[in-house]
């Protein structure tokens, strides 16, 4: 009988890449996972796994186990969320991983419908962006993602996880006030400037740079910042231009900035559950609430 506790920690290696970073996420040490990578192939009777360097990868039984692992995986969740509603399911915690911008426009509002729908239910929320989210749900430190398309994010064809898309949010230019193109930029004529925006490996920088590529050059990124208020100051200060995603601009001061509407890339938001916990009696208000909110945002 293959224990599904090591079904897990296969699927955290082939996530991770190491056995070490597998460990970190899931909360053991590089030995005990080692075991249990062990015993798990001595339960199948072969490798499952081949070194390369200080990583692994699986081999072709190790891909056909982990295939088998996130359709049994999927189906606990899924028992799991029929016995949460069989003893009523009306109250508990549902913890969310989420970036800024999406907690201050989607889920934030969600929390204050809950307490008149369904008061019952408290969600605790993780701020992170949006490749961190996703790693973090399969991982299973959260019940919920919301995050971003971004490069080597998992698709919607990932057995793994359901989703749920939320918005597409577009891009605005921001530059100086007295910028000699304030009135009239557009993203191919600011090829020559300097750029301000998130470090690379944040998913809003990778949309930017290939904003920028389509547009004929690579940004002058001369300036970095995750947040988006940071960004903007930097920019009345006069040090460079950006590409900023619009609901972070909505309600923020704006001294010494001009934001133009221009077409240009958009990001687009969903949630995301582990297969099978998507019908969890605690998950389904919260995404229903989540679903009408982006709705009626408005990021047009």
């Amino acid at each position: 009988m293959i224990d599904t506790r090591r079904l897990r920690t296969l699927r955290a290696v082939a996530d991770h890449g190491t056995v070490t970073a597998a460990a970190a996420a899931l909360h053991l040490t590089p030995s005990a996972v080692s075991q249990q990578l062990a015993a798990l192939e001595h339960e199948v009777g072969h490798r499952l796994l081949t070194r390369d360097g200080r990583g692994v990868h699986l081999t072709a039984v190790g891909k056909i186990m982990i295939a088998h692992a996130n359709e049994v995986l999927a189906q606990l969740e899924r028992a799991e969320a029929e016995v949460a509603a069989y003893t009523t399911g009306e109250a508990g915690e549902a913890t969310v991983a989420c970036f800024a911008t999406a907690i201050s426009a989607v889920l934030a509002p969600a929390i204050t419908a809950l307490r008149t729908t369904s008061p019952g239910l408290r969600v605790r929320v993780l701020d992170a962006e949006g490749d961190q989210s996703l790693a973090m749900l399969l991982d299973g430190e959260v019940d919920l993602a919301i995050a971003v398309e971004y490069r080597d994010a998992p698709d919607a064809s990932d057995r793994r996880l359901s989703r749920m898309p939320l918005y597409a949010e577009p891009f605005d230019l921001v530059l100086p006030r007295d910028h000699p193109l304030a009135g009239s930029a557009t993203l191919e004529s600011l090829a020559s400037e300097t750029w301000i925006g998130p470090y690379p490996g944040n998913p809003v920088h990778d949309v930017i740079a290939f904003a920028c590529r389509q547009a004929g050059f690579t940004p002058d990124l001369a300036h970095c910042s995750d947040d988006f208020r940071a960004v903007v100051a930097l920019v009345g200060a006069g040090a460079g231009v950006a590409l900023v995603p619009r609901l972070a601009l909505r309600d923020m001061a704006l001294p010494g900035v001009v934001v133009r509407h221009t077409p240009g890339p958009e990001r687009r938001v969903f949630a995301a559950a582990r297969r099978g916990a998507d019908s969890h009696p605690l998950l389904h208000p919260l995404l229903s609430e989540l679903r009408t909110i982006s709705d009626s945002l408005g990021t047009e």
